[in-house]
């Protein structure tokens, strides 16, 4: 299983090398006329690509749609009190995402380090000023051992420990006076041996509270509502990834007195351990775009339009003798079409991570990864008719492998 955590090909500066060649004339055409007149990108030399990887932040995830963008140009033209808008943009999430409560946050992260401290103090505004001084206060955390993971630093910045377990026994057991909340990675949920409902159901059954890591996983629409309602307290979604909102905004969901207290350990309070991860009022406006568009997108039309992507690179990619191809579908995370292409790279071939900076360094530039000596590509942050391009240029870089 892979997510956005296991990103192991290194998405280190890519050097600018001039004009996307090849590229339909419609996407050169955007690419290389600003409406303004001005290529930033090409004054800072930094070179743009064609995203045939996924959400990843260090490739800056997705592209916010139209109406996202006019948004956030609406709000950064008016001056506004940001309480307000937070407030009334979290009612109109929760109404639309049926849940009490909805914080918007500067990224799923920021939603876990958020939620803990909501956790941790409640409304006590001593106990938010103390943090990540726990002294009065709870000081463990429980999770599954397979359910660790790098972005759990997140909830550690509150100055929690984290106490692994790995059975239903272990994990009734580790139960104390000191356990404030327990954490679930949702992208793990077939690897632990609790899975997502008994999880939630524990939690309940012993007075703490859950938070679920949902970052990357939308699609399906209905996660956004599905661990909620199933019993999870909190949860945490990026917006930069399948919502396509801000990169630097997310979502942290669930119960009306949590959410509460996550407010009033972030921004805009001085004295207070999130203060720093602010989110402003083109955040927020852009946020609330993003999910309303998104609940209306043709769900069902735009898997097909993935499926059909897929097909176009896997045959290109076959076409190549000793090329191997097949589309999959990752079950939690990242829930849409990718390919994973393999070939022997005995005998002096290209290997998965060659195969990478080749097509990196073409014209135009593309962003693909590798892993475990197999080459993954995904679709859906692609533009229309990147697809095609993809292919194209794919088969050229695969022909060259012996």
């Amino acid at each position: 299983m892979w997510s956005r955590r296991r990103f192991i090909e290194s998405v280190s500066a890519l050097p600018f090398l001039g004009g996307i060649v090849g590229a339909s004339p419609a996407i050169a055409a955007a690419a290389a006329a600003p409406a303004n007149g001005r290529d930033y990108f090409r004054e800072l030399g930094v070179r743009p690509f064609i995203n045939a990887a996924g959400t990843y932040t260090a490739m800056t995830a997705s592209l916010m749609p139209r109406e996202v963008m006019e948004a956030i140009k609406y709000a950064s033209e008016h001056y506004v009190m940001l309480d307000e808008v937070h407030d009334k943009a979290g009612a109109r999430l929760a109404s639309l995402l049926h849940c009490e409560g909805v914080m918007i946050t500067s990224g799923a992260a920021a939603a876990l380090t958020l939620g803990t401290a909501a956790v941790l103090t409640g409304t006590d505004r001593q106990k938010i000023v103390a943090l990540p001084n726990l002294a009065g206060m709870k000081s463990e955390v429980i999770t599954q051992k397979t359910h660790r993971f790098g972005y759990d630093h997140a909830v550690r910045n509150t100055g929690v420990t984290i106490v692994e377990v790995e059975t239903r026994d272990e994990l009734e057991r580790a139960i104390s006076p000191r356990t404030a909340m327990m954490l679930f990675y949702n992208a793990n949920n077939f690897v632990g041996e609790i899975k997502d409902e008994e999880f939630a159901q524990l939690g309940r059954k012993h007075g703490i509270p859950t938070l679920n890591d949902c970052a990357a996983d939308v699609p399906p629409v209905e996660n956004l509502w599905k661990y909620t309602k199933m019993g999870f307290d909190l949860v945490a979604f990026s917006g930069g990834k399948g919502i396509r909102g801000p990169q630097s905004a997310g979502l942290l969901l669930g119960r009306k007195d949590l959410i509460a207290a996550a407010r009033l350990n972030g921004p805009p309070n001085s004295d207070s351990i999130g203060r720093g991860l602010k989110v402003n009022k083109e955040e927020m406006l852009g946020m609330l775009v993003a999910v309303e568009l998104y609940l209306k997108k043709d769900h069902d039309r735009e898997r097909r339009d993935f499926d059909e992507r897929a097909e176009t690179i896997r045959k290109a990619a076959t076409a190549v003798p000793g090329v191997k191809a097949e589309v999959f579908v990752p079950e939690v995370a990242n829930h849409v079409p990718h390919i994973r292409i393999s070939w022997d790279a005995g005998s002096g071939g290209l290997t998965a991570g060659q195969v990478v900076q080749a097509m990196r360094d073409g014209q135009p530039s593309i962003g693909v990864r590798a892993e475990d000596n197999a080459l993954v590509i995904g679709v859906w942050m692609m533009r229309d008719g990147e697809d095609k391009i993809v292919a194209r240029r794919l088969r050229q870089v695969l022909e060259r492998k012996g």
